[in-house]
């Protein structure tokens, strides 16, 4: 699912192709993203680790869902990348960025009402996706783990009933610092 991404000489690709190198040697881009589906589906459906809800309980998270697809599964990435010309966070400030973010952690779980828990989630899932740790998978990592944070806060969000034709934008425009469209979908979300 490399497509969107800014091109650039990628060392996590195959040379002269864009297709990510992944454990089966799919060369097919289309091939390559069928099976990311597939088995991030499957992943998804059994429980995802536990931790502290720390930037390592992320990254445990990411490599759940993604160890049969890529070696690099549940490490930060080591390339600049960027997205419809927005760059995400250089790759020498993704470990203390995340320390940083993930600081915040208790304000979402120790929300009084799901008006302050959408407003710090809102902000952490924004601040999340700009700095954009891992080379492929943020979204469906993202996604997975604010359903857990969701949870042990007591405010459940249903992603199964995300729009990506309303989340996607909102989720650019959050890039952006507009963070009103996000906060409705993940309001959009709560059980």
């Amino acid at each position: 699912m490399t497509v969107g991404y800014d091109a650039f000489d990628d060392p996590y690709a195959y040379k002269g192709t864009t297709t990510l190198r992944n454990k089966l040697g799919l060369r097919d881009t289309a091939q390559l993203e069928a099976f990311e589906i597939e088995m991030t589906t499957l992943r998804a459906g059994e429980p995802l680790p536990r931790g502290k809800f720390n930037a390592l309980h992320y990254c445990r998270v990411h490599h759940h869902l993604f160890q049969d697809v890529y070696s690099w599964a549940g490490k930060y990435r080591t390339v600049r990348t960027a997205k419809g010309g927005n760059p995400f966070c250089f790759p020498e400030y993704i470990g203390s960025e995340m320390t940083k973010l993930f600081g915040t952690v208790p304000e979402i779980l120790s929300a009084d009402s799901s008006e302050d828990f959408i407003a710090e989630a809102t902000r952490f899932l924004g601040e999340l996706n700009a700095i954009h740790p891992f080379r492929e998978g943020n979204g469906r990592s993202q996604l997975a783990f604010m359903a857990m944070l969701g949870e042990a806060a007591g405010f459940v969000l249903d992603f199964a009933r995300v729009r990506r034709d309303s989340f996607m934008p909102a989720m650019i425009a959050s890039y952006a610092g507009n963070l009103v469209p996000l906060s409705a979908e993940l309001k959009s979300l709560l059980r």
